[in-house]
């Protein structure tokens, strides 16, 4: 297979969208012997578009088609040789009624390669952390970032230290939720979170009228507060009802961690960004929306302001596209067990826990259950932090023992991912050098991730991509130990 791959990234947001399409090589490092991708350049980005809705509010099922068709032909795409990256829908499109239509029209045309996916907050946070902010943690590896992606529907939270996000967060708080006629405060469209502040605010205005500016500004208030709040670790702030309605994902910083830095992403992170950098603000809501409002506030706030010019993310505006294009993709090693290569690729595979290497036969005996009982199959994660010969015969030989007395369906996917470098030895062990019919495939050199499904692409060069989401909390996986 040729070296060269397509990477894609797309992105379905409450108020834009967009695609990104890099071509990148798959080379062996001298020093590792690992493959890994390099030479990453974009070969194509799209304009950012408004998110194809009709008149009743849902996605525009044939202008996103259109637009797909248009993005994967601007950007030379062959299926073929499109190894990974995701298409996402994000803040309230993921909400849309018809939003899984969205995700087959991407799977019709780009099978299983790249995740597609919606209504998946933490992963969210996790890209936009890794598409802004990733190169510039690592250059400060010491100092903690937290990063708010601000779009049309939703903020995302992502902390992070030296490249690794370690904790997530999403609150129904953007620009979009109070559409309005550009150039003028008229109402055009409400949330429902946004007609709970309304009451709240005891603001009696609904589709059709006219926001007064003391109005405007007391919902921007509203929507500051919470941010500042969720910012700075002030919990209280959330025991409020309406606040509470704000909240998807909690999330909570400690005080050890008040030294954060901040920075932002999304369409807000780039008017707050712009404005720093000596542009002028646009145009009375020129978007159609108080995205304007609110990144003025922010550059304003107190809580804020001492942050924006302090540390500057990489890719303001496009950070979740820029975060499924690089960094939504794993390599796994060279010698991964993988007996039938026509099983791949394997999409939207549950990951049913953790296996260690002194799990007793209970723990391997529950997930086995689990798995053989999934009309796909399943994952585990196997944890055994060492790659001693005599540990991993001793694990592989109880699993094999295991997965024979479960008499484990021989058709049934069963994907084990390890750390170590040595997938080939213990799916040996496993399937007993080829006696034991398993449908099974190991793949090794892979990151644990606390994800709930993993995506196992087509094998490229002797390796796999392989692809997490449905992100968990660190520490919240469903593990057996």
């Amino acid at each position: 297979m040729p070296d060269e791959v397509t990477l894609i990234g797309l992105d379905f947001g409450t108020t834009t969208s967009s695609a990104v399409v890099a071509s990148a090589r798959l080379t062996r490092s001298a020093a590792t012997g690992r493959r890994d991708l390099t030479e990453v350049h974009e070969r194509y980005r799209s304009d950012m578009v408004f998110t194809p809705l009709d008149e009743n509010g849902r996605l525009d099922e044939s202008r996103v088609a259109a637009l797909l068709d248009g993005w994967l032909a601007a950007g030379a795409v062959d299926s073929a040789q499109v190894f990974g990256g995701g298409a996402l829908l994000t803040g309230m499109t993921a909400q849309r009624e018809n939003a899984a239509a969205i995700v087959r029209l991407v799977r019709e045309r780009l099978g299983d390669a790249l995740i597609a996916t919606a209504d998946d907050p933490r992963l969210e946070s996790w890209l936009a952390f890794m598409g802004s902010c990733a190169t510039l943690s690592r250059n400060h590896p010491r100092q903690p970032i937290l990063n708010l992606d601000i779009g049309g529907g939703t903020t995302n939270f992502a902390l992070g230290r030296d490249g690794q996000v370690q904790r997530t967060g999403c609150f129904y708080i953007g620009a979009r939720h109070v559409r309005v006629v550009p150039g003028t405060y008229e109402i055009a469209a409400l949330t429902k979170y946004a007609e709970a502040v309304l009451q709240y605010l005891k603001i009696d205005r609904e589709v059709g009228d006219v926001l007064a500016p003391g109005e405007v500004d007391a919902m921007i208030d509203h929507s500051l507060a919470l941010l500042e709040a969720a910012a700075t670790g002030a919990t209280q702030t959330f025991e409020h009802p309406v606040a509470q309605q704000h909240v998807q994902v909690p999330f909570v910083l400690a005080p050890s961690e008040s030294d954060a830095a901040i920075t932002f992403s999304g369409g807000v992170g780039e008017l707050i960004y712009a404005s720093i950098d000596g542009h002028p603000w646009p145009a009375t809501t020129q978007f159609g929306d108080l995205g304007i409002d609110l990144a003025r506030r922010i550059v304003e706030s107190k809580v804020f302001a001492p942050h924006i010019r302090r540390l500057q993310p990489d890719s303001a505006g496009r950070a979740t596209v820029y975060g499924l294009l690089r960094h939504t993709t794993e390599i796994s090693g060279s010698t991964l067990f993988l007996p039938d290569s026509k099983i791949l690729p394997l999409a939207d595979l549950p990951i049913f826990g953790s296996w260690y290497r002194d799990s007793t036969e209970a723990d391997l005996t529950s997930l086995i259950d689990l798995v053989r009982h999934s009309p796909r199959g399943g994952c585990v994660q196997v944890r055994l932090g060492t790659s001693d010969a005599a540990a991993l015969r001793q694990f592989g030989t109880r699993l094999a023992d295991a997965l024979d007395q479960a008499a484990f369906p021989t058709d049934l996917p069963l994907v084990l991912l390890v750390r170590e470098n040595l997938g080939k030895i213990l799916g040996s062990y496993v399937t007993r050098w080829g006696a034991l019919p398993l449908n099974l495939i190991v793949v090794d050199e892979v990151a644990e991730r606390d994800a709930q499904f993993v995506q196992i692409g087509t094998p490229h060069s002797q390796v796999v991509p392989v692809s997490f989401y449905g992100l968990n909390e660190p520490g919240d996986a469903r593990c057996t130990h």
